[in-house]
């Protein structure tokens, strides 16, 4: 009957996809390939009036086994987007932007920039207006590239001009290109988003021609506007452009205040240690040991000599000064249970010794005064520092022993 052809023929389309799928799992790339065959002359046949819209999985599922598959060319690959490109217009400027991406990352940036352009051109009655945002990102990737090749211009002008001489046409041709990045650049930064890498070129752009209160302000708006979703990396941006402006260190501190918030374990969290460690401020040289005790609390910073050297220095300040035991207090009482095990133990003593020397002797310094004189990471490392003869190694076994008491009154 009609309707057990039609049952079995949805069942024959979910069999196949089902193979598709086991088989992009399991990375079967030319298995995948002709299943999907299968699938599309099964569709071939639908007589069903039913809507399935399967086009975009057939460009999904085609896109990647086209990117993996052994056997597959570029001129394969622009073939298929092409003709997915026809398959319906609601997808055209996405299969457009994916093409672009295949073709950047085959080096072909001639190729992609002529499919932006053409992709820029597209009209289609209402679908323009209901895809705006799609259209904003053709128009923007373009204006990478126009930068890109405003890079390629200045790079040449200024070797000429290290030469003494001067080329009018290139520079004519940079700023050429300059206009239309900028134009395209700019209006997608003003769309509330992560727009890392077009913000970096404009600004780039902005700084070299002087403009340097529009590249303040588009940072500003991008680390500070709350329409735009919170980012760390527009603080980056904002502390790097402040502290090439040679901005105060009040300026500096408070970009990377708001960094330390979202992202306590960035790499930049030593020079935000190092600018509050040298404040005059007591308030921001406690925040400084917080800062670092934070960033040790994540796995990637385990074997980081700076970030424990900051906090060897700081600690042994304290203690030698005898003031602000409570700011190490503080920190240590909501991890003494976990960083024994964590930081301190023989294991990585052993291996922080064989590896590192410097690191070992500053993770020993901060163990010895949290831990005490008995604590097995700081025993083994002095031990093996005094038996090579070390100097440095015997001063700090005598500078922990001498103010193992401090051990005591920090650990209640």
């Amino acid at each position: 009957s009609s309707y057990e052809h039609k049952l079995n023929f949805r069942k024959s389309k979910e069999a196949c996809l089902s193979y598709i799928q086991d088989a992009l799992l399991q990375k079967q790339w030319k298995r995948a390939a002709e299943f999907l065959t299968c699938y599309v002359e099964s569709l071939e046949k639908d007589y069903s009036r039913e809507h399935i819209g399967p086009s975009e999985m057939i460009w999904r599922i085609g896109t990647e086994i086209l990117w993996h598959h052994s056997q597959s060319s570029m001129k394969e690959f622009n073939c298929f987007m092409e003709q997915m490109k026809t398959l319906g217009v609601k997808r055209y400027l996405k299969v457009c932007l994916e093409h672009v991406f295949h073709l950047l990352c085959n080096g072909q940036i001639d190729e992609a920039y002529q499919n932006l352009s053409l992709a820029e051109s597209w009209r289609f009655g209402e679908q323009t207006a209901i895809q705006d945002k799609e259209m904003k990102l053709i128009e923007a990737y373009r204006g990478l590239l126009d930068y890109c090749s405003w890079s390629k211009q200045k790079n040449i002008l200024l070797e000429h001009s290290e030469d003494g001489f001067s080329d009018l046409a290139v520079e004519q041709e940079m700023h050429g290109y300059f206009r239309k990045a900028a134009v395209n650049l700019k209006e997608i930064i003003k769309i509330p988003g992560v727009w890392d890498v077009f913000v970096k070129c404009y600004v780039d752009l902005l700084e070299f021609y002087g403009d340097h209160n529009e590249a303040r302000q588009v940072l500003n708006e991008y680390a500070y506007n709350s329409k735009f979703p919170a980012n760390p990396n527009a603080h980056v941006y904002l502390y790097q452009f402040l502290k090439r402006q040679g901005e105060s260190k009040k300026s500096l501190i408070s970009a990377l205040k708001i960094l330390h918030d979202i992202v306590p374990s960035h790499e930049l969290m030593i020079d935000f240690n190092t600018m509050l460690q040298k404040s005059k401020k007591r308030k921001k040289r406690r925040l400084g040991l917080e800062v670092i005790f934070a960033a040790l609390d994540y796995a990637g910073w385990k074997d980081n000599a700076k970030a424990w050297s900051c906090l060897a220095r700081q600690v042994k300040q304290i203690v030698t000064s005898e003031k602000h035991l409570d700011w190490i207090k503080q920190e240590w009482n909501s991890r003494k249970d976990w960083w024994p095990a964590f930081h301190f133990s023989r294991y990585l003593a052993k291996r922080n010794w064989q590896e590192n020397k410097s690191l070992s002797y500053e993770k020993a310094l901060v163990a010895g005064i949290l831990l005490g004189k008995d604590c097995k990471y700081f025993k083994y490392v002095s031990h093996q520092g005094c038996k090579a003869q070390l100097k440095r190694f015997r001063m700090l076994k005598k500078f922990v022993n001498r103010h193992n008491l401090v051990y005591l009154r920090i650990s209640g």
